[in-house]
Protein backbone atom coordinates (compact mmCIF):
# COMPACT_ATOMS: atom_id res chain seq x y z
CA UNK A 1 0.00 0.00 0.00
CA UNK A 2 1.68 2.87 -1.23
CA UNK A 3 2.06 6.55 0.10
CA UNK A 4 1.52 9.13 -2.74
CA UNK A 5 3.56 12.35 -1.74
CA UNK A 6 2.50 15.18 -3.89
CA UNK A 7 4.22 18.38 -4.43
CA UNK A 8 1.00 21.37 -4.58
CA UNK A 9 0.46 22.56 -8.25
CA UNK A 10 1.50 26.16 -9.63
CA UNK A 11 0.26 28.53 -7.41
CA UNK A 12 0.63 32.63 -8.40
CA UNK A 13 4.05 34.20 -7.62
CA UNK A 14 4.78 34.29 -4.37
CA UNK A 15 5.92 37.66 -4.44
CA UNK A 16 3.04 39.01 -6.56
CA UNK A 17 0.83 37.69 -4.11
CA UNK A 18 -0.43 40.22 -1.07
CA UNK A 19 -1.17 38.79 1.77
CA UNK A 20 0.12 35.54 4.26
CA UNK A 21 0.99 33.47 1.68
CA UNK A 22 -0.38 30.61 3.15
CA UNK A 23 -3.42 32.22 1.62
CA UNK A 24 -1.74 32.20 -1.85
CA UNK A 25 -4.22 29.67 -4.27
CA UNK A 26 -3.34 27.81 -7.60
CA UNK A 27 -3.22 29.73 -10.71
CA UNK A 28 -5.21 28.87 -13.57
CA UNK A 29 -2.73 26.39 -14.44
CA UNK A 30 -2.59 24.88 -11.35
CA UNK A 31 -6.05 24.05 -10.97
CA UNK A 32 -5.73 22.19 -14.03
CA UNK A 33 -2.62 20.59 -13.00
CA UNK A 34 -4.54 19.70 -9.87
CA UNK A 35 -7.69 18.08 -12.09
CA UNK A 36 -5.36 15.66 -14.04
CA UNK A 37 -3.89 14.54 -10.55
CA UNK A 38 -7.97 12.56 -10.03
CA UNK A 39 -6.92 9.90 -13.04
CA UNK A 40 -3.24 9.81 -11.63
CA UNK A 41 -4.17 8.94 -7.99
CA UNK A 42 -7.13 7.43 -8.02
CA UNK A 43 -6.47 4.34 -9.49
CA UNK A 44 -4.21 3.50 -6.00
CA UNK A 45 -7.33 4.21 -4.23
CA UNK A 46 -6.57 6.56 -1.24
CA UNK A 47 -8.32 5.75 1.64
CA UNK A 48 -7.10 9.17 3.62
CA UNK A 49 -6.14 12.59 2.49
CA UNK A 50 -3.64 15.25 3.68
CA UNK A 51 -2.41 18.48 3.21
CA UNK A 52 -0.48 20.98 4.08
CA UNK A 53 -2.60 23.62 5.80
CA UNK A 54 -1.58 26.24 2.82
CA UNK A 55 -4.92 26.56 0.71
CA UNK A 56 -2.29 25.79 -2.93
CA UNK A 57 -1.80 22.64 -1.02
CA UNK A 58 -5.72 21.99 0.06
CA UNK A 59 -6.93 23.46 -3.79
CA UNK A 60 -4.18 20.77 -5.27
CA UNK A 61 -5.99 17.18 -3.57
CA UNK A 62 -9.24 19.23 -3.57
CA UNK A 63 -10.57 17.19 -7.11
CA UNK A 64 -9.29 14.03 -5.84
CA UNK A 65 -10.81 14.02 -2.54
CA UNK A 66 -14.36 15.30 -4.51
CA UNK A 67 -14.14 12.33 -7.01
CA UNK A 68 -13.44 9.93 -4.22
CA UNK A 69 -16.21 11.50 -1.48
CA UNK A 70 -13.37 11.90 0.95
CA UNK A 71 -12.26 14.58 3.66
CA UNK A 72 -8.85 17.17 3.18
CA UNK A 73 -7.35 15.94 6.34
CA UNK A 74 -5.06 19.79 7.46
CA UNK A 75 -2.00 18.38 8.62
CA UNK A 76 1.05 20.55 10.26
CA UNK A 77 3.65 18.75 9.43
CA UNK A 78 3.29 18.72 5.83
CA UNK A 79 3.47 22.25 6.04
CA UNK A 80 6.86 24.49 4.61
CA UNK A 81 9.32 24.37 7.28
CA UNK A 82 8.55 20.90 8.81
CA UNK A 83 10.70 18.03 7.00
CA UNK A 84 11.64 15.75 9.77
CA UNK A 85 7.99 15.70 10.93
CA UNK A 86 6.70 15.08 7.66
CA UNK A 87 8.98 12.52 7.58
CA UNK A 88 7.82 10.73 10.87
CA UNK A 89 4.59 11.45 9.58
CA UNK A 90 5.26 9.01 6.36
CA UNK A 91 7.05 6.46 8.67
CA UNK A 92 3.83 5.99 11.05
CA UNK A 93 1.63 5.77 7.96
CA UNK A 94 3.82 3.10 6.75
CA UNK A 95 1.31 0.34 5.11
CA UNK A 96 -1.71 3.05 4.76
CA UNK A 97 -2.62 4.07 0.97
CA UNK A 98 -2.59 7.68 0.84
CA UNK A 99 -2.24 11.35 -0.53
CA UNK A 100 -0.37 13.34 1.58
CA UNK A 101 0.67 17.17 -0.44
CA UNK A 102 3.27 19.36 0.75
CA UNK A 103 5.86 21.58 -0.50
CA UNK A 104 9.64 21.99 -2.16
CA UNK A 105 11.15 22.07 1.28
CA UNK A 106 9.60 19.07 2.68
CA UNK A 107 9.52 17.27 -0.47
CA UNK A 108 13.75 17.79 -0.79
CA UNK A 109 14.46 16.23 2.85
CA UNK A 110 11.95 13.73 2.45
CA UNK A 111 14.04 12.68 -0.83
CA UNK A 112 17.45 13.29 1.00
CA UNK A 113 16.10 10.92 4.33
CA UNK A 114 14.55 7.66 1.49
CA UNK A 115 17.31 8.18 -1.28
CA UNK A 116 20.18 7.22 1.61
CA UNK A 117 24.06 7.49 -0.36
CA UNK A 118 22.23 7.81 -3.77
CA UNK A 119 21.26 11.76 -2.21
CA UNK A 120 23.13 13.46 -5.16
CA UNK A 121 21.88 10.85 -7.62
CA UNK A 122 18.06 11.02 -6.70
CA UNK A 123 18.21 14.87 -6.31
CA UNK A 124 18.58 15.27 -10.12
CA UNK A 125 16.87 12.02 -11.51
CA UNK A 126 13.60 12.44 -8.60
CA UNK A 127 13.60 16.05 -8.45
CA UNK A 128 9.53 16.66 -7.28
CA UNK A 129 8.41 19.64 -9.69
CA UNK A 130 5.22 20.86 -9.06
CA UNK A 131 2.04 19.08 -9.64
CA UNK A 132 4.41 15.96 -9.53
CA UNK A 133 3.99 12.64 -7.17
CA UNK A 134 6.53 10.26 -5.42
CA UNK A 135 4.68 6.42 -5.07
CA UNK A 136 6.60 5.48 -1.61
CA UNK A 137 6.48 2.09 -0.44
CA UNK A 138 7.05 0.80 2.61
CA UNK A 139 9.12 -2.28 3.23
CA UNK A 140 9.09 -3.29 6.45
CA UNK A 141 10.11 -0.72 9.32
CA UNK A 142 11.71 1.34 5.67
CA UNK A 143 10.43 3.72 3.41
CA UNK A 144 11.58 4.09 -0.14
CA UNK A 145 10.21 6.08 -3.33
CA UNK A 146 10.12 2.94 -5.77
CA UNK A 147 7.90 5.39 -8.89
CA UNK A 148 7.81 8.83 -9.90
CA UNK A 149 4.61 10.23 -11.78
CA UNK A 150 4.68 12.91 -14.29
CA UNK A 151 1.57 14.63 -16.10
CA UNK A 152 1.16 14.72 -19.55
CA UNK A 153 2.58 17.56 -21.27
CA UNK A 154 -0.07 20.06 -21.62
CA UNK A 155 -0.20 20.96 -25.57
Amino acid sequence: MPLLVVRHARAGRRAAYDGDDIGRPLSRRGRAQAEALVPLLATYRPRRILSSPAVRCFETVRPLAESLGLPIESVGELGEGHGPAALRLLERMAGETAVLCTHRDVATEVLEALAGDRVAEARHELRLLKGEVWVVQSSGSSLRIVDHLHQEPRR
